[in-house]
């Protein structure tokens, strides 16, 4: 006789498939698999270090300024940071890495490298397309109208467990209700907004920022959105450790007081990302700069495109300063 495959929780499972044994962060180059708007273009980074200077300034340029990035991948993003920083800046910052995946070869000596985000942290915290990757449960709506958890096998076999209880029925019944149709589905983001209140409090003061896929309540997707990428393609969830595994982010109930969530667009365009096509003439007296000034235009269009990228949303959460960005 076969043995019955073992069934968790969607949230166990993605545990493990992405940060347990062999699992698919502590083994890949996430780049390989997805695009982030780090990978789209380095008008990004130069995005983020205008913000870090802007921290600076809010917090009286002390004399030493953390950059930490949160779900670091393979460190692109600090290093595109410290190569736009100015000497006088750069020379005061500390940038840190926060991943679970082994330090990279090559990357800048100056990039500390940690498993867990530091504490009394003054300077910027930027988590870029890192909440949608903590581990979350799935509920679905039996025939009886009740909401359900998800399990699931390692070969993507589901089945419906037990009715959700406790403090996830409560998250559910404020942030995510159920209309009662049988088969309708939602993700349980409350381990999402311990991870960001954690990340926040570790900020002593400057700027919290989270940047990724995001819903809001009033037009909650009613088949959910866990799905999985590998080799830069759309593919179904299986939580087996070959692919990343992904759900949108409830961004209204991460959201804490005095936090601002505007769209990718709003917030890149406030940094200077605007992607105005260079002026005609600038081809006849500077071949080589039009080029260069085409070709940031169509990177920066497709950093703030509303049906894409652009669409992201940002959560910025000041800590101790006034917020340093007109959003």
């Amino acid at each position: 006789m076969g043995t019955e495959p073992a069934f968790l929780g969607w949230r166990a499972a993605m545990e493990r498939a992405l940060y347990g044994p062999g699992g698919f962060y502590l083994r890949e180059r996430p780049g390989a698999h997805f695009r982030t708007s780090v990978h789209a273009s380095p008008l990004f980074a130069d995005a983020v270090a205008r913000l870090l200077r802007r921290v600076d300034e809010a917090l009286g340029q002390p004399a030493e300024l953390a950059l930490v990035d949160l779900g670091a991948g393979r460190g692109e993003l600090l290093t595109g940071v410290l190569a736009s920083a100015p000497p006088g800046l750069a020379d005061r910052l500390r940038p840190c890495a926060v991943e679970r995946a082994p330090r990279p070869a090559g990357l800048d000596p100056r990039i500390a490298w940690l498993a867990e985000p530091p504490t009394e942290t003054v300077g910027l915290l930027f988590a870029n397309e890192w909440l949608d990757n903590v581990p979350l449960d799935v509920v679905e709506t039996d025939e009886r109208g009740v909401a359900r958890l998800v399990e699931v096998a390692p070969d993507g076999t589901e089945r419906l467990g037990g009715p959700v209880e406790g403090a996830d029925a409560a998250w559910l019944a404020r942030w995510w209700p159920p209309t009662g149709r049988p088969g309708e589905r939602a993700e349980i983001g409350r381990p999402r907004d311990l991870a960001w209140a954690a990340a926040v409090a570790g900020v002593s003061r400057g700027l919290a920022v989270a940047v990724d896929y995001a819903h809001l309540r009033a037009r909650r997707p009613a088949s959910g959105t866990l799905t999985g990428y590998r080799d830069g393609r759309v593919v179904p969830p299986v939580p087996d450790g070959s692919m990343d595994l992904t759900a949108h982010v409830a961004w209204d109930a991460c959201a804490g007081p005095g936090s601002h969530t505007p769209t990718q667009r709003a917030a890149l365009r406030a940094l200077g990302v605007r992607g105005a096509r260079p002026p005609l003439a600038l081809a006849s007296s500077d071949p080589a700069g039009y080029l260069r000034a085409l070709r940031d235009a169509g990177e920066a269009a497709e950093l703030t495109d509303p049906e894409g990228l652009g669409g992201f949303r940002w959560l910025l959460r000041p800590v101790g300063v006034d917020l340093p960005l007109a959003v």
